[in-house]
């Protein structure tokens, strides 16, 4: 089997696209081949690429049909550059209800774009330690401050994910308030991976909603300090309601290349 195939990096959340069609009921079996087959990529995830709807300039869904922040920057940037330099593309992703709107700037390598707002945002505690839990409606992220980033924590957090519904996938976030360092370790449902992720969007997001708890009105916007990378964050609130979320950063990506599996 012949795959045209490229790999993007946005901020260290390597993402393999493959760009010719696959039916959805194949991809998560696909995907996991592929991180298998190709360790060299060092890839946390996979994206499909899709015939783009009449109202969009592009339209991407993820290997458990989970949404994914920095994959839909990657894929925008992709979008951008086929398109002969776009700097707002309309995309079209897995995991979100609406048109997600992204800013590409080709020339410094970089994109934005906008980020699904919590659908609950609740106190949490797993083995006597506190967090917050927040649930951005397709995956939910408990962050956690003051312990050691860990599977056996992430096993012991897990049955607060079962009681949220409809989640394609689910982490948790360790965080250190003080460096703003951000661990994030990811589980796709359909897929059952579990990926110590080099950085993480949404995780991003969950840590800016944290954070921002205590802000009534105005906006919020920090640098998170990621395993393999830096993501900024932004998180408008008004009435202490999140009314807008994005997150920028650097994204790279490959020349497309066909591979045999």
């Amino acid at each position: 089997m012949k795959l045209n195939v490229l790999r993007a990096d946005p901020a260290g959340n390597i993402t393999l696209f493959v760009l010719d069609p696959i039916e959805r009921e194949r991809r998560a079996a696909l995907a996991a081949e592929l991180m298998r087959r190709l360790p060299d990529m060092k890839i946390d995830q996979v994206g499909f690429a899709c015939p783009a709807d009449a109202d969009t300039d592009g339209r991407m869904e993820m290997m458990g049909g989970e949404f994914c922040g920095n994959a839909t920057r990657a894929y925008a940037m992709y979008v951008a550059r086929q398109r002969g330099g776009l700097s707002e593309v309309r995309l079209r992703v897995s995991g979100c209800d609406h048109i997600v709107t992204a800013a590409v700037d080709l020339a410094r390598g970089a994109a934005r774009a906008e980020m699904p707002l919590p659908r609950a945002v609740r106190a949490a505690e797993v083995e006597g330690h506190a967090g917050t839990l927040v649930d951005l409606a397709g995956i939910a992220h408990l962050v956690i401050e003051g312990i050691a980033p860990s599977e056996d924590f992430f096993r012991a957090a897990e049955p607060l994910f079962s009681a949220i519904e409809g989640l394609d996938a689910y982490g948790v976030i360790f965080l250190d308030r003080t460096s703003h360092r951000m661990t994030p370790l990811v589980k796709v449902v359909d897929t059952g991976t579990l990926i110590w992720e080099g950085s993480c969007g949404s995780g991003t997001i969950a840590c800016a909603v944290a954070e921002s708890t205590g802000l009534a009105d105005g906006l919020f916007e920090q640098d998170y300090f990621q395993p393999a990378g830096i993501v900024r964050a932004s998180v408008e609130r008004r009435g202490g309601a999140v009314v807008s979320a994005a997150i920028g950063g650097p994204v790279t990506l490959d020349e497309p290349v066909c591979i045999t599996l």
